[in-house]
């Protein structure tokens, strides 16, 4: 389950990255437009700009030239005058590739112009004759087929550079206006291979750019990617051997039974302890213990044979072989017994020093039915191994009279003790959670064996935080989102390892409901009210003033008084208000109240006790 929200978040990490690389090139492309756009404006700018001022110092000249005052008088010149203009227009504008000129006064009437039939008639006033009326000339560049305006018929097949300019009196009065028109073909073709210049120089920086983002992306892909995979790996890991851990292994080993289970197949375990290791640490130090542990963990790593190798334990080492009987189990610890036989160690000055270990071993479904079982089975096994000696393996016994009975209390206390060596603290708030829901449970008159129950519910309400890593379960800090959805599968694991012990109907009620919330915002299934099984309220009564009372990896515990108030708080919302009414009414006045351990104020008065 763990696994499959990982791959999940593996996969979109991917698509997010691919999808700020596609930002980034869309913006990478919008600029580069945009800076074609701008670049070509500014050109085509620049080149009328100089085209404007040639042609006004051209027209400055012919008008000083060529024309005198009564020219542009708004009676104009005589008819022969008019011709003789306009054969000196047509030659100014043969010469400079001019394709119409015309002189026009301040209300659009054409006075002279190379065209002489259209010189009377009025071309308009346009706001760009008004503004060279103003002393301000105006020039624009049309495209292919714009009309332009000019006088009559003025065909534009492949653009024209339009322009309106002043002519002034001696004294700076404009007294009429020069429009002019230049075929711009050349122009035009000038300003289309520079905009591809443009484009091009553009592009070739945008693709080199895209190069070294996607290599970047990639680099930092691969980067993340690496770092996520060392993190879910450190997760499941052992620090010092690099094995699988406690939790991820009995994890793996539930899915590996339930795979058994429905293909009626055999599953092997060896619990493997190495012996005399206190005193490998003790003599010679943690550094020296640390060299024991990482050669029995290599040569353990050697037997996983397709199955899996961890360090469930200080000192003990885990094999479970799927597919394997007791047989195949034994021979692997042999050869294990067998590659320790030719090792030792040394340290400092002392001799070489022989490595031994004991193995218990089971297997499913001979010796047990279910994880916890099993696993029960093989640490049995272990301790008859041990008790001898040592340097000994003993398989565990399937005779009626020895075999572990599956749903007694020495199995299932097993399972607790399973939880200490994951989490000392899990244990303890297990055994404060079973008191304070048995106290409750007297409250309330409930019987013996329903209290029998709820006390063997409080302390295997956890046991899932076994398949929970160190790196959540332990962080001194509040968890992420991720985190906590991690944290909260607890309860479904819990249910899955004790599922198969017969009898135990409540007490898997009270492990998968124990953080059900009255309201019905809590895990998993959000049941709301009476709707959540009775052992559930009571468990999550005792667990929330447990956990207030409790000084956690992240903050100090509560006091008393403190953990009351919140408890009462809690009241209608988290929990059931007349099961926390009744407790916290137990614990401030009940002479036998359990109270938390930590916690040295008795809030009951034995006065009023007295008679």
């Amino acid at each position: 389950m763990l696994g499959a929200r990982i791959t999940g978040r593996d996969r979109r990490r991917p698509m997010l990255l691919a999808l700020v690389f596609g930002v980034v090139l869309v913006l990478v492309g919008v600029t580069a437009s945009a800076l074609v756009a701008v670049a070509s404006d500014h050109l085509a700018n620049a080149t009328l700009g100089g085209v404007v001022n040639r042609d006004a110092t051209l027209v400055e000249l012919f008008v000083n030239g060529e024309l005198r005052a009564d020219d542009l008088t708004p009676d104009g010149p005589g008819v022969a005058r008019v011709d003789e203009i306009a054969q000196r227009l047509g030659t100014l504008t043969e010469r400079d590739g001019i394709v119409r000129i015309e002189i026009r006064d301040l209300d659009g009437k054409v006075l002279l112009s190379d065209e002489r039939a259209i010189v009377g008639t009025s071309a308009g006033v346009a706001a760009a004759t008004r503004a060279a009326g103003a002393g301000e000339p105006m020039a624009a560049l049309l495209e292919s087929g714009a009309r332009p305006g000019a006088a009559g018929a003025l065909p534009n097949p492949s653009g024209m550079v339009q322009e309106f300019l002043p002519i002034n009196d001696g004294e700076g009065d404009v007294i009429a206006v020069v429009a002019l028109w230049r075929d711009a073909a050349d122009l035009m073709a000038r300003l289309d291979a520079t905009r591809r210049d443009i484009m091009l120089v553009t592009l070739t920086a945008a693709v080199i750019l895209a190069g070294i983002l996607f290599l970047v992306f990639r680099a930092a892909q691969a980067r993340l990617t690496r770092q996520h995979r060392q993190l879910i790996e450190a997760t499941r890991s052992d620090a010092l051997t690099g094995m699988l851990n406690h939790g991820a292994v009995v994890a793996l080993l539930a899915e590996e039974i339930e795979s058994a289970r429905s293909s009626k197949g055999r599953i092997g375990v060896a619990l493997v302890d190495v012996d005399n290791f206190r005193l490998f640490n003790d003599t010679h130090g943690h550094a020296a213990a640390d060299q024991v542990l990482l050669k029995v963990a290599a040569l353990v790593s050697a037997e996983a044979n397709g199955g899996h190798v961890a360090r469930y334990g200080p000192d003990e080492f885990l094999i479970v072989r799927p597919g394997a009987g007791t047989d195949e189990i034994v021979t692997a610890v042999d050869r294990l017994r067998a590659g320790l036989e030719a090792e030792s160690v040394q340290f400092g000055d002392s001799e070489r020093l022989p490595m031994s270990v004991s193995a218990g071993i089971s297997a499913y479904p001979e010796h047990a039915a279910s994880v916890t079982d099993l696993l029960s089975a093989a640490a049995v096994a272990l301790a008859e191994a041990k008790a001898g000696g040592g340097d000994s393996v003993q398989v565990a016994s399937v005779g009626e009279e020895d075999r572990v009975v599956a749903g007694s209390f020495d199995v299932l206390q097993g399972l607790v003790i399973a939880v200490d060596t994951k989490d000392r603290y899990t244990k303890r708030h297990s055994e404060d959670v079973a008191r304070y829901a048995v106290f409750l449970a007297q409250r309330m008159g409930l019987d013996d064996e329903t209290q029998r129950t709820i006390q063997l519910a409080g302390l295997l309400h956890d046991i899932g935080k076994i398949g929970i890593p160190d790196v959540v379960l332990r962080k001194p800090s509040k968890l992420t989102d991720d985190e906590f959805s991690m944290f909260k599968q607890h309860v479904a694991l819990g249910d899955a390892i004790v599922r198969d012990v017969p009898n135990v109907e409540l007490v898997r009620a009270g492990i998968r409901h124990h953080h059900e919330r009255w309201d019905g915002d809590g895990y998993l299934d959000g049941l709301e009210g009476e709707m959540i099984p009775l052992i559930g309220r009571i468990l999550a009564v005792a667990d929330a003033f447990s956990a207030m009372t409790t000084t956690r990896p992240y903050r100090k515990a509560l006091t008393l008084t403190e953990a009351l108030k919140r408890l009462g708080d809690a009241a209608g919302t988290q929990l059931q208000e007349e099961l926390v009414t009744e407790f916290i009414s137990g614990i401030e006045t009940s002479v036998d109240a359990p109270l938390p351990g930590e916690e040295p104020t008795q809030l009951w008065r034995p006065e009023l006790w007295v008679a």
